[in-house]
Formats: structure tokens, C-alpha cells, sequence
């Protein structure tokens, strides 16, 4: 077991502080919520949960929002900015943050490094300490932004999520070579606040494995896509549990394809339970997406630790 992948089993008890940690209150009309990277496809999820909870919110990448911002919004007043980064440096999240406070808007900063030029710039701060062998690829901090994210979109988590996550994560750890061995084209299925988070499962596979993955909603993925699916394709599906019942018919169609099924929360050829609901399934299944990235990329003898072209923060010059 390499540092990526015991970081990836070892991060539960950091869980805790994301938890328990104090909140800020947000009650702007609309929550902004930028990121890049990982933290984007966090911020997607952590959007749909404000507006699943009531609270209108979208997510931008913060290159986009710091250089574009009405191409997103028609005025630029009474927005609360949560930006997320894991480093606090990211240069394009913390411009993302001086541009919001340019604007007299509200900001606040989701990070797991409390000396940080993130923290420096928002008004306001939550601070998530994270596993202090995490290396480039982001997965406790992940984690930990998500269950923060989630929180103050006014989800109630509790302490029963991290034995929850446990199970699927010692599923995806165990899977047998001879299930992924000749698949070649991954695709990562799902809908609503679980769109999000597959396009964090596809760039995990993508920076660990170096793996050409694809991510769609999935009745999405019947209007031309599928047109790809063969005997070398590998789909993990994220289950809605409010549409099981057509989700499960795609997973039918996908099989009868050529195309192998990992069903996250329904069928397939490898279907594992999943015990949350709504959003709480989010946190349950993301560690399980993040050693499924170290698996594929054992089978191609690659070393997550120094995944290629990639650096632990992203600084532009």
C-alpha cells in the first residue's frame, strides 16, 4: 500500500473536525461557490445541496468568476462567495476572492491550510486540518471540503457517515484484477448533487491512472455517447435514489453492449450498497471513487505519488 492509498483509508478520523467544526451562517439570496480542480467538482455538489435545501446557488470555476462573472450572474450584489482550496493558493481561487471583495461582496474560504493566502484574502474562514502525508492528489481534503460544504448548505451529517463509507471503500480496495483487466474507456454516471462527484471519480482515475474517463447525467448518456460503449468500457454509476428504476434499465443497456457496471447504490456487475440518504450517500461514496483511481492505476504499475505532469498546488506565474 503505497502513501496515496493509506492516506485514502486513514482519513476518517479527520472527518470528525469537518463535522464538528463551527459554520458560518449564509443568508445571501444566492451562494456563489468557486473552485478549481477538485475543489470545482466539489463546489458543483455543494451548489445542488443549497438548492436542494431551498437556497439558490451555482458553482464556477474561479478562473472563470474572478475574469467573467457576469457571464454567470446579471448583477453582482448581495452574493455570498465560498471559495474552496485545499493549499489556500490556487492562484485563480484566491483571484477569484479578490475580485468578489473588489466587488463588496461576502467571501468565504474553505481550506485545510489555516497560513494561506485564501485565508489572507476572504473575510471569513473555515479551517479543515487534514492527514499530513497527503500528497498531490487530493483525496482526505476532499473529503473534508465536501462534508463542510454540505453542512452549510444546511445538511445535517453526523458521525455515522465515516462507518458508512467504510464499507463501499473496502469494496472498491478489494475488487479483482480480473474485473478491470482489457477495459480502457471509463465513464462516470450521475444526476443532480451526484453529477458532481462522478466528475471527481473520472479525474481521480484520470491524474492516478492516466486513464481517458468521461462523465454525463445519466439519461443523458443514451443521446449519442453510449454509441462508444464495447467490451473495453467500464461505467460506474452513481445511483439516484429517486430514479433507481430507470437508472437500473441504462445499466441494462450499457451491459448488453459489451460494457462492464460498477452500480454505486443499485445493479450491476459489481453493485454495492450503498446506506446513506440523499445528500449523506454523497460523502459515502467518495472515498470508495478515490482508491478505485489507485486500483486502475496499480494495474498499469503507475505511481500515484508522483502522478505525471502534475503538482500539489497549481501557481500561475
Amino acid at each position: 500500500m503505497n502513501v496515496t492509498e493509506r492516506v485514502i483509508h486513514e482519513q476518517f478520523p479527520f472527518w470528525t473536525g469537518a463535522l464538528s467544526a463551527d459554520l458560518p451562517v449564509i443568508d445571501a439570496p444566492l451562494v456563489v461557490v468557486v473552485g478549481c480542480g477538485t475543489s470545482y467538482y466539489l463546489a458543483q455538489t455543494i451548489a445542488s445541496a443549497f438548492n436542494q435545501n431551498g437556497r439558490n446557488a451555482l458553482a464556477v470555476p474561479g478562473g472563470e468568476w474572478a475574469r467573467r462573472p457576469s457571464s454567470y450572474v446579471s448583477k453582482l450584489d448581495d452574493i455570498c462567495v465560498v471559495a474552496l482550496s485545499r493549499s489556500g493558493e490556487s492562484t485563480e481561487t484566491v483571484q477569484a476572492v479578490d475580485a468578489s471583495r473588489a466587488a463588496g461582496l461576502r467571501t468565504i474560504a474553505v481550506t485545510c491550510e489555516k497560513d494561506s493566502s485564501i485565508v489572507r484574502a476572504a473575510a471569513e474562514t473555515v479551517y479543515l486540518p487534514t492527514h499530513a502525508d497527503e500528497g498531490v492528489v487530493m483525496t482526505s481534503s476532499a473529503s473534508l471540503m465536501l462534508i463542510a460544504g454540505l453542512r452549510m448548505a444546511d445538511d445535517v451529517l453526523d458521525g455515522a457517515i465515516t462507518k458508512a463509507a467504510e464499507a463501499p471503500l473496502k469494496v472498491l480496495s478489494g475488487i479483482e484484477p480480473e474485473f478491470i483487466a482489457g477495459r480502457e474507456h471509463f465513464v462516470y454516471l450521475g444526476a443532480g448533487a451526484l453529477y458532481g462527484i462522478a466528475s471527481e471519480g473520472a479525474l481521480k482515475l484520470q491524474e492516478m491512472s492516466l486513464s481517458y474517463a468521461q462523465t454525463f447525467h445519466p439519461m443523458e448518456y443514451r443521446h449519442g455517447p453510449i454509441s462508444l460503449i464495447d467490451e473495453r468500457s467500464l461505467v460506474v454509476l452513481l445511483y439516484s435514489e429517486d430514479t433507481l428504476a430507470e437508472e437500473s434499465k441504462l445499466a441494462s443497456e450499457i451491459q448488453a453492449k459489451g460494457g462492464k457496471v460498477i452500480g454505486l447504490g443499485g445493479p450491476g456487475d459489481l453493485s454495492i450498497p450503498v446506506a446513506g440518504k440523499g445528500l449523506a450517500r454523497i460523502p459515502e461514496i467518495l472515498p470508495a471513487l478515490q482508491v478505485f483511481g489507485e486500483r486502475i492505476a496499480g494495474s498499469k504499475k503507475l505511481d500515484t505519488t508522483a502522478p505525471r505532469h502534475l503538482t500539489k498546488v497549481v501557481v500561475l506565474a
